[in-house]
């Protein structure tokens, strides 16, 4: 013999309510920190991997071409000094009273 118990039905509606909205309130939060995070990254000064990698090119082309030019600018100082040093000025001493 079966009886019914309103009691029990009663439980698990409420039951069922709660799961629900334990559940809505798991996705807004999950919702929330996700929007947050993506202001967070956003915000900053991060650059995308596209413009690393041109920046990264630009100066290694940088670095070449000054390895190039200072190649040649000792190339053309040791073409141009003479085959003896070159003599700094002397002081003028100070005439003695």
């Amino acid at each position: 013999m079966q009886t019914e118990n309103r009691f029990f039905d009663d439980l698990a509606k409420f039951l069922n309510g709660a799961a629900g909205t334990v559940a809505g309130m798991g996705r807004e939060f999950e919702t929330n920190a996700k929007e947050k995070a993506r202001e967070w990254v956003g915000g900053g000064d991060f650059v995308s991997r596209e413009e690393f990698e041109t920046v990264k090119a630009i100066a290694i082309a940088a670095r070449e071409e000054a390895d190039i030019l200072k190649a040649r600018l000792d190339a053309l100082e040791g073409a141009a000094s003479p085959a003896t040093p070159v003599k700094k000025a002397a002081a003028k001493k100070p005439p003695t009273v």
